[in-house]
């Protein structure tokens, strides 16, 4: 399992995910351009510790990053207000790459287009998302169930 975060732009909420991370054993990718520097100060109080216990690989662009995940034929994932399906229904893979958009305007439509799901957390009318951090964690909680944790799945 993989997390990419698409250009983030909240150097704390990045530092969240890349210790939940850590702790997962989930393997992290950033596509830049980031918001802020990687070596910024509240990036790294967030992630504590826990950085230089995850992997983290970080791609120029999204044509770099689209261009690795079709070489090592990894299904795109998109963690969406706008998607069809709520996470829950949706059918992870171990190799699947779970993305999560800018804090402040998602993915552009072209990164959407690419990915080969759309998932979104189901939330009460009039709320506009959740934190990225938290809803990171959500998704991939449930993905690590499905494909690691769940031991019914595993014995069919």
């Amino acid at each position: 399992m993989r997390i990419a975060l698409f250009q983030p732009d909240i150097p704390q909420n990045t530092g969240t995910i890349l210790r939940f991370c850590a702790c997962l054993n989930v393997e992290a990718h950033i596509i830049e351009p980031a918001g802020f520097p990687i070596s910024d100060r509240h990036f790294r109080r967030a992630g504590m510790d826990y950085l230089d216990q995850v992997s983290i690989v970080r791609h120029d662009s999204w044509l770099k990053f689209e261009q690795w995940r079709q070489n090592a034929e990894y299904r795109l994932i998109l963690l969406t207000t706008k998607g069809e399906k709520p996470y829950f229904e949706q059918r992870y893979q171990p190799t699947d790459v779970l993305m999560l958009g800018r804090e402040s305007a998602g993915v552009p439509g072209h990164v959407a287009a690419a990915a080969d799901a759309r998932v979104v957390i189901p939330m009460q009318p009039g709320m506009r998302s959740l934190n990225v951090a938290m809803a990171a964690a959500m998704v991939t909680g449930e993905a690590l169930r499905q494909t690691q944790f769940d031991t019914e799945e595993s014995t069919r």
